[in-house]
């Protein structure tokens, strides 16, 4: 074994993360045949076929399962020692690699980039943008923005704000259809559903005080939930979406609030997740104390007042 080579197990580990040569080599700019020749020595040098090739891609074998646990161990082990060092350093540098949601990066991280550059010019961000749970060791990410409180033994989590929803529709929508006046109205307006998550297609309400969850089958449907906000702004339908993609597009009168009387935002928590010991690295302390205190800021910024008088109600040519 002494002719391993640190590179090689963090690239070893990136190929078992996604699954191609071809991945990896474009995420390294590098030709596939050089990271070819770095599997063949690893290989070589442990006596044992890592990596399993066939017509559906790659898949590890049992000896490449546990050489990845290994090469896992090593790399948090580094990164205590990093961790420790850069803390006596106290500089925040280098690259951070972050995983959001398509909304979340969209809405609360692209905004803010500007901002964190100028605090800390020598940072460096890679947006890893997916509506899925990622698997924070095997891919390589410092820090994972959740809203998910559900964690690994192996993770930390600090909540970094709160991520509350609505419903909405666009102006040119409530102008051409009308607008509910209370929650059974929906019923004869086109709703857009998020298929991706199933949990947030119960629009929940209180009606007199009392909790009601109403079930959206959806006119107009999505997996991802950028392209359900742009329905939305399109004028497509009513959606419910996060206040923090909302809210500002409602300051601007792009869009408007809809049964805002009746609304439960059942708000819930944002979290940075980071992977053991590499919180206390100060480029992801920067990071995550800047977002912190960005997202505080949004959160307290004004709402935009309610029209003076309410769209009366009006209704639409389809029924969800």
């Amino acid at each position: 074994m002494d002719g391993l080579v640190l590179d090689d197990l963090k690239l070893f580990a990136r190929v078992a993360a996604l699954g191609t040569l071809s991945a990896v080599a474009r995420e390294r700019d590098v030709p596939v045949s050089q990271v070819s020749r770095t599997l063949a020595r690893l290989e070589k040098t442990c006596g044992a076929r890592l990596i399993h090739r066939s017509t559906h891609g790659l898949a590890l074998t049992a000896e490449g399962e546990t050489f990845l646990d290994y090469c896992q161990r090593i790399a948090g082990t580094l990164d205590e020692l990093e961790a420790d060092f850069a803390t006596k350093a106290r500089e925040a540098s280098g690259l951070v690699r972050v995983a959001a949601s398509t909304v979340i990066a969209q809405y609360m991280l692209l905004p803010s980039l500007a901002g964190l550059n100028a605090r800390h010019p020598r940072l460096r961000i890679e947006l890893e943008v997916s509506d899925r749970l990622v698997d924070m060791a095997r891919e390589g990410i410092d820090i994972a923005i959740r809203t998910a409180s559900a964690l690994a033994d192996t993770t930390v989590a600090r909540q970094i704000g709160h991520l509350g929803r609505a419903i909405y529709a666009s102006p040119a929508y409530a102008a051409q259809h009308g607008l509910p006046v209370q929650p059974s109205d929906l019923r004869q307006h086109r709703l857009i559903a998020n298929t991706a998550a199933p949990h947030l297609n119960y629009w929940p309400f209180l009606v007199d005080g009392q909790p009601l969850r109403l079930p959206i089958e959806g006119y107009w449907r999505s997996n991802d939930t950028g392209i359900v906000a742009n329905m939305v702004l399109e004028g497509l339908g009513i959606g419910r979406l996060s206040a923090l993609v909302a809210e500002p597009m409602v300051l601007q009168r792009r869009l408007v609030r809809v049964l805002p009387d009746f609304t439960d935002p059942q708000a819930v928590a944002i979290y940075a997740v980071t992977a053991g010991a590499r919180q206390r690295l100060p480029k992801i302390k920067a990071c995550i104390d800047y977002w912190a205190e960005w997202i505080g800021a949004s959160e307290a910024a004004p709402q935009a007042p309610m029209p003076a008088t309410k769209p009366r109600a009006r209704r639409s040519p389809a029924t969800r």
